[in-house]
């Protein structure tokens, strides 16, 4: 692999420039001196501005070049590919543990273009994704994490979550006149209720993870002005053209707002047991190999093996064996 791992995880530091450098963990590197910082798992105060949306404009990377990093990621996103293809397997026959893929970011952050990329090599058997959207009536009849807790996956199987019930704490947290179709028994949405918010997604992944769920939360962190550019260039494609709504518009008027509510949401819900990962993404093959990697290192660092047959079953398979030789 052309990622070092460290303690088990992984990522890929194109030195960000962060304030809290030292308390946030290293997840890869593509050389000794091209690490990737973004894995949070404590509560911090971490500021996104802090982060780079692009891979580092610094003097490493200035000899690795743009055209030599983007070949080195690729290669690094096939040969996951291969090793997720594996991965899987391990998860299904094991039959133990569950895979809990979140991804949220700015509209045009790319997490289709993830979901596409990274899941492509799977068996589409043991693999589920789910886009949530605006919620339903009926959706709105029940708790926030409702709809989310049936679309879960089961034991041996991956889920991807195309945005999730985060967004109860960011579009919801942005414009809260939504919360009055939530059939809410208090309309007192001060501070108080959105940190009961926060603990309560906490309490619930928590509990996910103590029973067999693997939890990896990914923000595809996106610059303003790439998020403008890649708008234009749907506009500008007819066979894009059905991606872009005028939300998109709309909501870029929040921007600040929709980066303080991110920022709050990292600061309160990241955990040893599920992380949040802050992924560069205006470079679209660099977010692809991040998630890949970190997705695919993680699964295997379970240590699952294929199920091991007893004696008895040994001998029934060696006879059938011969039947079937002998036929």
């Amino acid at each position: 692999m052309l990622i070092k791992r460290f303690h088990g995880t992984v990522g890929l530091n194109l030195n960000m420039q962060m304030k809290s450098s030292d308390q946030i963990e290293e997840m890869a590197c593509y050389t000794d001196t091209t690490c990737y910082k973004g894995k949070i798992s404590n509560n911090l105060r971490i500021k996104l501005k802090d982060f780079d949306t692009s891979w580092a404009q610094n003097e490493q990377n200035a000899l690795l070049r743009k055209r030599k990093l983007k070949e080195m990621a690729n290669k690094l996103l096939e040969e996951n590919r291969q090793e997720l293809l594996r991965a899987q397997e391990l998860l299904y026959a094991n039959g133990k543990y569950a895979v809990l893929v979140i991804l949220q970011g700015m509209d045009a952050a790319g997490k289709d273009s993830v979901i596409e990329h990274v899941m492509c090599g799977v068996n589409p058997q043991g693999c589920k994704v789910t886009s949530f959207k605006q919620p339903s009536t009926i959706e709105l009849k029940h708790d926030f994490l409702w709809r989310q807790t049936v679309a879960l996956p089961e034991k041996g199987m991956i889920g991807i979550f195309n945005r999730s019930y985060y967004e109860e704490v960011l579009i919801v947290k942005v414009h809260r006149d939504l919360l009055q179709y939530q059939n809410l028994p208090s309309r007192n949405y001060d501070r108080a209720f959105w940190e009961n918010r926060y603990e309560e997604i906490k309490d619930f992944e928590r509990h996910l993870v103590r029973n067999g769920t693997l939890i990896l939360k990914f923000f595809l962190h996106i610059s303003k002005t790439e998020q403008k550019k890649r708008f234009i260039r749907r506009l500008s494609d007819p066979d894009k053209m059905w991606k872009f709504s005028e939300a998109d518009i709309k909501e870029r008027v929040y921007w600040d707002d929709y980066i303080k509510a991110y920022e709050d949401t990292i600061n309160k819900t990241s955990a040893k047991w599920a992380p949040w990962y802050v992924i560069p993404a205006d470079q679209k093959w660099l977010a692809r190999s991040l998630v890949a990697e970190i997705i695919t290192t993680t699964i295997l660092s379970l240590g699952m093996k294929f199920p091991v047959m007893n004696e008895q079953k040994l001998k029934a398979i060696e006879l059938f064996k011969r039947k079937l030789e002998s036929e």
